[in-house]
């Protein structure tokens, strides 16, 4: 793990922390996300080792002078899509929504911040390898586009009962057990085109 970039969370809401710490790991795979309940919990394990910080909006207004001078590596926390609600020099991510539209947000977050990988250290060998077939990147784009097993089975002329066996051997194969973590892999190994979810 040494070596990896870091990402801190701070925000004193455990739960919500949990989650965005896995979500960020499977769109990251090669970040060390550490979580943290207080500023006061970031001062003291020497906050410039973080390359961003994922802060609730409060800890953020408590804090202004220091999340403004970090301004470029800040994403606040917000629980409203609104405009008004969101600070306007900071980026914002809105958590209050369904996983599907938060993974999308995370991942354009992403992409926007850094296309192509740039300003990304690269990834580890092991995450660079092709583990799917040709067959079983052609279902898995379709399961993240939204399509059933029906569906992917007449788009791509084969039986139901394949598509099921593929199914479970992309995810068996990738260690995931969600559609989202599915999406999230797809979209950053540029097997899905994030519009296209």
């Amino acid at each position: 793990m040494e070596g990896r970039p870091k990402i801190a969370i701070i925000d004193p809401n455990t739960l919500a922390t949990l989650g965005l710490k896995h979500l960020l790991q499977n769109v990251m795979p090669i970040m060390t996300v550490d979580t943290f309940g207080s500023f006061a919990e970031l001062l003291a394990s020497q906050p410039e080792q973080y390359f961003h910080f994922f802060t609730a909006m409060n800890i953020v207004l408590e804090n202004k002078d220091f999340f403004t001078a970090n301004r470029r590596k800040t994403i606040v926390l917000t629980l409203s899509l609104d405009s008004v609600s969101q600070l306007s020099e900071f980026h914002s991510l809105c958590i209050n929504v369904p996983e599907r539209e938060l993974v999308h947000a995370i991942l354009a977050l992403e992409q926007h911040a850094h296309g192509q990988g740039e300003h990304l250290p690269p990834m580890p060998k092991v995450l660079q390898q092709k583990i799917l077939s040709d067959r079983e990147i052609e279902v898995m784009a379709l399961i993240v586009q939204g399509y059933i097993n029906k569906e992917i089975a007449d788009k791509l002329n084969i039986g139901l009962a394949t598509v099921v066996t593929h199914r479970k051997n992309i995810m068996d194969k990738l260690g995931m057990k969600s559609v989202s973590a599915l999406t999230i892999y797809a979209v950053m190994h540029g097997y899905v085109d994030i519009n296209k979810i």
